[in-house]
């Protein structure tokens, strides 16, 4: 370590940094933002763009026109107008969270129908304890109107800046073993559905689908394919508190705790630190509400980050990118991880401070957060790190594949088993929280887990420039081509590279019937793209082959020209899983390169 990047010097300036991520400015933060962008502030000629501000190929996607409906029947009207006219049509939502191009309509002509302003809660049954909302309520809204009438929702995705309507579609989840598990989609009772229809009816029709009707299992998870999500209802449960501890431990019996941690913990999830050899597990069960306690988790990641903080950490690591340094990615991650553990990771006991574990709060104030992504615009002083209008803003790739439960520890002896070649190459995941894994019930969802599993998030760095490789991208490229087709993994569907999707509809015993909902409710195929027809297998592949499209997840490099050759990154075969195909470091300097031991 002697000769890492990171001197006294270095370390006393990240933690100064470290402060501002974790003591912003108190101004209220930018919200991000739109991920539709018209000519003139009109509502024509338009880009629409995810939250990272690209999609995973770097392609523009383009829009004829918007339309910000702001009812039912306004939202019925524009689905009409559109099939008359044989328009193409992609739904986009608040803050457009998902990286692949689910928002993008086909051509340059289509029309995107937002739903930003469908953010309406409409009902809450205290009889039933169910909720009904607006497909582009957030899951921020949700909560905090479900807590005004003591319910809860039990499980939902820890980021609360997506929608409804938009988490349903990729079938986004929290982490969870207990009962129908962790997905939202398992707790909907009923959903309302705009898709087209025949002249004879007017062009559009509402689709109502309950419990106990065979649509609904495709429509829960429909990637915005088969129309527009207008309403959904959902079961909640009486308010409960949780009670949460984090407890470090070392990562040498992981492969035989990470699927009974599961079975022991209600909302037990894990973050795995491998560079570090150590595992950060949740203890996070259910209690009543008469326990003591008034803890609250605003997680740190979450919260407005000032932009000089930003731009810094990124410059940091872009540094050690561009010098290979992976004994300072260690070091940086070292720190980073100490000072989450220092601060509890943003929970506080009594929505101040942190006294100890466990921590007790209401479920409304533990299971999600997001505060950077609400607020009034600040001239960008504050914003969430990931924000595209500051210039070096956090870019990354995700990898998030769930492995099936019976086959978990192999997969991570595996992983152990290449990370031990060279401990230091994974260090850059513990940059962005490390490798999260949390917990998924199987689902009638025809697009849903088709068993139990344990979902792995690998979220590394990205450049800016398509043609630069990542320190340690064979490594990288392994793993995931590990998850995906030695172990049969299914992707996160609003996350992922290309590669993720090429054939992944196969991995899916419903396939067939979800296409036969999807002929039906929408014929001509108005709600398809592209991409979508890509990734359902209907026409064409998410592979593109060209110079260094491996670098990106556009393809699996089958010669030296998918890589690198020029920066020194040759196509070779995997060092543990011979099937794969990475592009490895081969220059004159990889002697140079500092290794962890």
């Amino acid at each position: 370590m002697e000769n890492s990047t990171l001197t006294k010097s270095s370390h006393l300036l990240l933690i100064v940094i470290l402060l501002l991520f974790l003591f912003p400015d108190p101004s209220t933060p930018s919200p991000p933002p739109s991920p539709v962008r018209c000519t003139n502030g009109s509502t024509n000629n338009c880009t629409v763009t995810n939250a990272y501000g690209m999609f995973p190929d770097r392609s523009t996607c383009r829009a004829l026109k918007v339309v910000y409906p702001t009812s039912e029947q306004e939202l019925l009207n524009s689905v009409a107008n559109a099939t008359a006219s044989k328009t193409k049509m992609k739904v986009v939502t608040r803050f457009s969270h998902s990286i692949p191009k689910l928002s993008c309509p086909g051509g340059s002509n289509g029309l995107v129908i937002s739903t930003l302003n469908l953010d309406h809660v409409l009902n809450i049954d205290s009889t039933t304890n169910q909720i009904t909302v607006e497909s582009g309520v957030t899951v921020k809204a949700l909560i905090e109107a479900a807590a005004k009438a003591n319910l809860v929702i039990p499980y939902v995705p820890y980021w609360f800046g997506l929608t409804i309507g938009g988490l349903l579609s990729t079938g986004a989840h929290g982490s969870s073993l207990n009962g129908k598990g962790s997905a939202v989609h398992e707790y909907v009772t009923e959903m309302r559905l705009v898709t087209p229809a025949p002249a004879d009816q007017s062009y559009a029709r509402v689709r109502v689908l309950k419990i106990g009707d065979p649509d609904l299992d495709a429509t829960k998870v429909s990637l915005g394919v088969l129309g527009v999500i207008s309403q959904v209802t959902l079961q909640l449960q009486p308010m409960f508190k949780r009670s949460l501890t984090f407890v470090t431990r070392n990562d040498l019996d992981l492969a035989d705790q990470a699927v009974s941690f599961g079975y022991q913990h209600e909302f037990a999830d894990l973050a795995w630190y491998p560079g570090q050899r150590k595992v950060l597990y949740r203890k996070d069960d259910r209690v009543p509400v008469n326990v003591s306690g008034n803890g609250a988790y605003d997680f740190i990641g979450f919260r407005p980050t000032a932009t000089l903080a930003i731009q810094t950490n990124r410059f940091t690591e872009k540094t050690l990118e561009t010098e290979k340094d992976a004994d300072g990615k260690c070091a940086y991650s070292q720190l980073i991880t100490s000072t989450l553990a220092l601060l509890a990771y943003g929970l506080t006991n009594n929505g101040l401070i942190f006294t100890g574990y466990p921590v007790i709060g209401y479920q409304n104030k533990m299971e999600a957060a997001g505060g950077c992504a609400f607020g009034l615009e600040d001239g960008l002083l504050t914003a969430c790190p990931w924000d595209p209008r500051i210039k070096e803003s956090t870019l990354i790739h995700q990898t998030t594949v769930s492995i099936p439960l019976d086959r978990v520890k192999e997969f991570i002896l595996d992983l152990q088993k290449l990370r031990d070649l060279r401990p230091a190459a994974l260090c850059g995941l513990e940059l962005y929280d490390g490798v999260w894994m949390r917990y998924i019930k199987s689902s009638s969802a025809y697009l849903g887990k088709e068993a139990d599993v344990l979902d792995f998030d690998f979220t590394y760095y990205r450049s800016r420039d398509p043609m630069t490789p990542r320190l340690y991208e064979d490594f990288l490229e392994e793993i995931e081509q590990i998850a995906l087709f030695k172990y049969g993994g299914l992707p996160h569907w609003g996350k992922n590279r290309n590669l993720a999707f090429d054939g992944v509809i196969k991995k899916y015993k419903n396939s067939q019937a979800f296409l036969e909902v999807k002929n039906r409710y929408d014929p001509d195929g108005l709600f398809s793209s592209e991409w979508s027809d890509q990734i359902l297998g209907i026409n064409g592949s998410v592979i593109v082959n060209k110079a260094g499209c491996a670098l990106e997840g556009l393809c699996i490099c089958s010669e030296d020209l998918h890589c690198a050759p020029d920066k020194g990154y040759y196509c070779r075969p995997g060092k543990i899983y011979e099937d794969a195909r990475v592009c490895t470091y081969e220059d004159s300097s990889t002697a140079n390169l500092k290794f962890m031991s």
